[in-house]
Formats: C-alpha cells, sequence, structure tokens
C-alpha cells in the first residue's frame, strides 16, 4: 500500500475489502471488517469526513489506541441488545441547571377523569351513526345502557374492515379480543360495575405498542412477524379502563412517514393523499369513524403532522408524563405517547387514563392531573408568535385561518400577548435523534436486513441510519450540550405564560418543543376550498397539560371544526 495520502487510493482499498459503506468519520468510531488493519493512512482517509485535520506524527501515535477502540467496539457488537433496553443515560426536562417546575399534585395517577354529564345523546336509529361521535357522548350512551359495548364494537370492526382496503389503516384487527372485551364490559354494567368514561369504547393502537397474541411489526418488513409476551403499559391501562381495542393501526416504518409494508395509508378526506406520519393509521382511523379514539407517538411530529393532515385533535404530551414500556423506542431522549382523537375533552380523558409512572420507564414522573373544562380562557395567560402570524410569505396559505383562531380566542375573553420563538441553532439538534434511532436499530444496519424495508430513498431510514454512523459521539454529547441551553431559553419563555397559540407550521416550534419536551394540543381550525383541514397549535409549559388543554376546549367548543366529518 502506498504511503502518500492519496483519497480515492484509499476509498479503492477499502471499497475492494468491503468498508466503503462503513468507513467512519475521525477515529473510526465503527467496526473494521475482516480484520483490515488500522494505519495512520486509513487515519487520513477518515478524517476527510469527520472535518479534521491531523498531523503525520499525531495519525501515528493515535494508532493503537484506534486499534484497541476497534476492539471494545467489535466485542460491543457481539452483545445483542434488543430495541427495549434504553441507555443508561436518561433525559429529564427539569435536570438542567436553573429549570424549577413544580409538579401538578393530587389525584389518581392514571385515572380517567370523569366526562362532563349532560343529558346523554339519544340512540340513533342506526348503530353506524354513532361512528363519528365523541368519547364523551358514546361513553354516556355505554354507561346509561342506551348502547352497549358490544355493538359498538361490532360496527367499529365492521367499518375497520370496510373502510381499510381504501384507507390503508389497519395492520391487524383484533376481532377475537375486542368481541370478547366488549362482552365482559357489557357483563361488567349489568353487575353495577362502570371502570368509568372509557367503559366499553373501541380504540386503537399505533403498531409500536406491544399486544400480547399480535404481530407487533413496527410498520416495517424485517419486523413483520415479530410478537411480544407481555403488553405495552398504555394497553394494560387503557385495558384497565375498560377500553376495548379493536385493531392495531399503521405507522409509516420504524415511526416514520405514512408508507408501510402495507402501502401508504390515506387521508380520509382526499384519497389520493397520505395521512401523514408516523401516527399515520391512528390519526386516519379516528378520523374516518373506524376507532373511538387511538394512540400516537411523536418524536418529531409524529403526531402534529397526521393531526394537521387529517383534521384529527392530537395531544402530545410532556416528555416524560406516559410510560413508554412496551413501546418500540425511536429515540429515548423524544419518544412521546399520546392520544388522537376527535375532541379536545376526549384526549383529556385518555390522556388521564395512561399518564403517570409505571415504574418501569425511569422518565416519568408522578404528577396530579385534573382535566377542568371549566377553567375560564379569561384567567390563562396566553401568548401568541406574532412574527409568525404576521409574516408574508406565499407559502403561508393558512394565514386566513389561523388569524381567525386569534380572534376567537379575543372573543372568549383571552387577552392575547405577542412572544417570539428562541432563536437557537436548532437544525444542529437534528444529531441527537439522528445518532439514537441508529442506534435503536444498529443491529438493523449492520446484519444488512434493512435492505427489506419498503422505503430506499435518501430520505428515508435506511439511508439515515447509514449515514448517522458517521456522527463522532463528542459532536453527540455537544449537541446535547446546545439541547441544555435551547432548554433553558424556552423556560425562560414560558415562565411568562400558561399556553402559546401558534401556526403549527412556519418556525421552528415543532423541533424545538419536541427537544424541549413541552406539551402541546394540535387540532383542526378550519378548511381549505377542496374540503382538506388545517390545524392550530397550542403549546404549554412542562406539566402545564390541565391549563392547556382547558384553552384548547374552550377554542374548540366555539368553533366546531373537530364536528365536520368526511364523508366516505
Amino acid at each position: 500500500m502506498t504511503t502518500r495520502y492519496d483519497r480515492r487510493a484509499f476509498m479503492g482499498y477499502f471499497a475492494s475489502i468491503g468498508l466503503g459503506s462503513t468507513l467512519l468519520p475521525g477515529v473510526l468510531w465503527g467496526r473494521v471488517a475482516d480484520g483490515a488493519e488500522i494505519t495512520a493512512e486509513t487515519v487520513a482517509c477518515a478524517e476527510e469526513i469527520a472535518g479534521l485535520s491531523f498531523e503525520p506524527d499525531e495519525r501515528e501515535m493515535m494508532v493503537k489506541e484506534l486499534r484497541d477502540q476497534a476492539g471494545q467496539i467489535a466485542e460491543l457488537h457481539a452483545i445483542p441488545i434488543a430495541n427495549a433496553v434504553p441507555p443508561a443515560l436518561a433525559f429529564d426536562p427539569f435536570g438542567v441547571a436553573g429549570i424549577d417546575v413544580e409538579l401538578p399534585a393530587g389525584g389518581a395517577e392514571h385515572a380517567a377523569p370523569p366526562p362532563r354529564r349532560g343529558p346523554p345523546p339519544s340512540r340513533p336509529a342506526r348503530v353506524e351513526e354513532l361512528a363519528f361521535m365523541t368519547v364523551a357522548e358514546l361513553s354516556e350512551l355505554v354507561r346509561t345502557r342506551r348502547v352497549s359495548s358490544v355493538e359498538l364494537t361490532t360496527m367499529y370492526l365492521d367499518r375497520l374492515e370496510r373502510l381499510d382496503p381504501s384507507l390503508h389503516f389497519a395492520v391487524t384487527i383484533t376481532r377475537d379480543r375486542a368481541l370478547a372485551q366488549a362482552r365482559e364490559r357489557d357483563a361488567e354494567l349489568a353487575r353495577g360495575h362502570w371502570r368509568g368514561p372509557l367503559h366499553g369504547i373501541p380504540w386503537g393502537a399505533k403498531d409500536l405498542l406491544a399486544v400480547k397474541g399480535y404481530p407487533t411489526t413496527w410498520g416495517t418488513g424485517p419486523f413483520r412477524t415479530q410478537t411480544f409476551d407481555e403488553d405495552a403499559t398504555v394497553v394494560t391501562r387503557l385495558d384497565e379502563a375498560g377500553a376495548v381495542l379493536v385493531a392495531k393501526l399503521t405507522l409509516g416504518e420504524l415511526a416514520y412517514g405514512d408508507v408501510w409494508f402495507g402501502g401508504m395509508t390515506r387521508n380520509p378526506w382526499k384519497l389520493d393523499q397520505g395521512s401523514s406520519g408516523s401516527s399515520a393509521g391512528s390519526a386516519s382511523a379516528t378520523v374516518a369513524g373506524a376507532v373511538g379514539f387511538a394512540i400516537g407517538s411523536e418524536t418529531l411530529g409524529s403526531i402534529s403532522s397526521p393531526a394537521t393532515r387529517t383534521g384529527a385533535t392530537g395531544l402530545r404530551p410532556t416528555f416524560g408524563r406516559v410510560p413508554r414500556t412496551g413501546a418500540m423506542a425511536l429515540s429515548w431522549s423524544m419518544d412521546k405517547l399520546g392520544p388522537l382523537c376527535r375532541s379536545v375533552e376526549d384526549c383529556a380523558l385518555v390522556f388521564g387514563a395512561i399518564q403517570g409512572p409505571d415504574g418501569r420507564d425511569r422518565t416519568v414522573r408522578g404528577a396530579g392531573f385534573a382535566w377542568d373544562p371549566a377553567i375560564a380562557p379569561s384567567s390563562l395567560r396566553v401568548g401568541y408568535f406574532a412574527k409568525v402570524f404576521d409574516r408574508d410569505d406565499e407559502r403561508y396559505t393558512n394565514k386566513p385561518f389561523d388569524l381567525a383562531t386569534l380572534d376567537v380566542l379575543r372573543s372568549l375573553g383571552v387577552t392575547l400577548r405577542p412572544a417570539e420563538v428562541p432563536e437557537a441553532k436548532y437544525g444542529a439538534l437534528g444529531l441527537i435523534l439522528s445518532a439514537e434511532a441508529a442506534a435503536a436499530f444498529d443491529e438493523l444496519t449492520r446484519s444488512g436486513k434493512d435492505a427489506a424495508m419498503t422505503r430506499q430513498t435518501a430520505e428515508a431510514w435506511p439511508n439515515l441510519f447509514r449515514a448517522a454512523r458517521f456522527i463522532p459521539a463528542v459532536d453527540y454529547i455537544n449537541a446535547n450540550r446546545l439541547r441544555t441551553l435551547v432548554m433553558r431559553q424556552w423556560h425562560e419563555l414560558m415562565r411568562d405564560y400558561d399556553v402559546i397559540v401558534t401556526p403549527t407550521g412556519g418556525s421552528a416550534q415543532l423541533v424545538a418543543t419536541n427537544y424541549t419536551g413541552h406539551p402541546a394540543v394540535i387540532l383542526p381550525n378550519g378548511y381549505r376550498p377542496d374540503g382538506t383541514p388545517v390545524s392550530v397549535t397550542f403549546l404549554g409549559k412542562l406539566y402545564g397539560e390541565e391549563k392547556l388543554l382547558a384553552l384548547a376546549h374552550a377554542y374548540q367548543r366555539a368553533t366546531g371544526f373537530h364536528r365536520r366529518h368526511p364523508a366516505l
């Protein structure tokens, strides 16, 4: 081998021994395959990717340490580590110096609050006319035994089976489990036992939640026959609350987008359009009236985006409120589980049933949650990102809807105070998600099984996982240090507000708040001329779901956009 550094020559050499796709930056973090020797020349080749430059004597000095590191990495790769195993370091929104947040106190930690009690709806002539009712309305019909859980469950199962061929929102329909649960819920009511507002209500689980006895596919071919021997905590809690699981719903492959191994999940308002993702099936099935509600997840927009596309109402809770035990891990420091529903009140009822520690997901803190829809909007400190609403941009086609949202809030007695999105280099935070996601699916990449995934484009996971192996560990750590600074900025901003209203797109808020862990409600605020919905986003304080949901609920009751549904 030549001793003069020649990039093309060395790249050709690595390609010839099968290392062309695994040559890693800086100090060759990854495995050196087939016993290839690390030399000063290979270090020089790797420097270009890492954006570094060393002197010849420095390279020579590094060689022994790099060979030792290669042995350590080879030893690590020989150990099978399941996706469910978290790293020893856990993200904590409160763990940054200078952030002091008072947790809400009191109340059962994961008991669904009661719905508003009013005259129960009348039973319609046809059970299918119940398909688009809210959980709160269905709950009263079931509780008063005007409608049985079996009737409701059978209706939703039939709609799932009838609509799935056109919408592609179901991976597995859990008919036997659902009907058995529904019969038991009806029997309990006959004995005078009512579990709460979710008693007998059919729901769907994003197929990254483990359900014993059924495949948990994570939306991708390599895992389409995968099963687990226990239910996810969220599934167990909804069972305890009396809800009836009718389907495991689609997600884009490994929680990205709306394309999975069964095709593209569709928007019920526009069947030639995807429902966006990754909680694609959860949003689509809810809006199509095929489930009473659904559970989705968000790492970087996976509740927000499909809620926006389909007109569902989504709650992305504070990071650390809902246990992720039994859910696929994509990013241990960012993943959040939350409901996709037909109303804000429904989100509150479901959230109350699933939030709180389970003793296994160590990121979850204990805190009370008291749903109070009677909180007066005028009593809340509400901000809005004025520059984002006021921007003149031909791409900002939702501006009339968003400005109308502000008018509605003012009509409710809200005094809107201008706020600004904190300035930061948010793009650099992307290293965190990329590195954690690649680590979560490291074996998939190294084994070559990623080739069996449906999407093989430049922006899809197989390519992103490979590219992420070039992220130096030093830069991953420093990206998290930048995250600390961003968290402090947002904490200072939110000191002055209970809720901030913002256009869903057009600013860095979505990226920023997913990294800081702040909660959000995404709900429809209008419909375009072609009939498709648009959304607005309400942001809350860390663990501030009570006031956040109260304001969103007041807005929703004043507008009624959530009452529309597609004709299908």
